[in-house]
């Protein structure tokens, strides 16, 4: 079977932006609140930080659960990895997320400004000066006959729906508006020309899931 690039949960505001202006370390989706955004998936059973019992089951559970289901590898933009621009500075910054990354896969971060690989619990990553096609290469050789997961942000998904790449692609969309940030698009309907497409509610009813796959 084909190896899919596949887009798992991503989260727009109503106005399409995937994360709001000044990111900076402490705040990783600028003046976007994160809360506000993954509010659906944390109220599920299976949000991987659940901490309490109980939770929501159905759709919005179901694609708690999907995020992960046969991946063998992630792509990521660099503003995903950290807030850091141009040459890096400190090598030891190693991401958002401290010793214990949640990706267990080989992830490629996208960069203009390459340095070494390194593993951190189960997760490597690669850092890849590259265009999609070529990344996209890299991650399907390491996934080893999986899917790959492209995991944002909205800059590096766009470049990848542009370039003809995904093959399936889930975003939710919140009711919240950013007003500014990085935008994944300004309407859902920019992507009907190449994808079918179908929107449904969240069961909780605070995000609408679009679900897009190819033509």
């Amino acid at each position: 079977m084909a190896q899919l690039l596949r887009v798992q949960n991503f989260n727009v505001s109503s106005d399409g932006y995937g994360a709001g202006e000044g990111q900076t370390l402490e705040r990783p989706f600028g003046h976007a609140d994160p809360e506000a955004m993954f509010a659906w998936a944390g109220a599920t059973a299976s949000w991987p930080r659940r901490t309490d019992p109980g939770g929501s089951r159905g759709l919005d559970d179901y694609l708690t659960r999907d995020h992960g289901r046969n991946i063998g590898a992630e792509i990521m933009g660099r503003n995903k990895f950290g807030p850091q621009r141009g040459p890096w500075r400190d090598h030891e910054w190693r991401g958002w997320w401290g010793d214990e990354p949640p990706f267990h896969t080989p992830v490629f971060v996208l960069t203009h400004h390459p340095r070494p690989s390194f593993a951190l619990g189960g997760t490597t990553f690669h850092f890849l000066d590259a265009d999609p096609a070529t990344a996209l290469a890299a991650a399907r050789e390491a996934a080893d006959g999986k899917d790959v997961r492209l995991g944002g942000g909205a800059a590096t998904i766009r470049a990848f729906l542009d370039a003809g790449l995904v093959d399936t692609l889930h975003v939710a969309v919140s009711p919240v508006v950013l007003g500014g940030g990085s935008r994944l698009w300004e309407s859902s309907d920019e992507l009907l020309d190449r994808y079918h497409r179908d929107v449904v509610p969240s069961p909780g009813g605070t995000v609408t899931h679009h679900l897009f796959w190819r033509k």
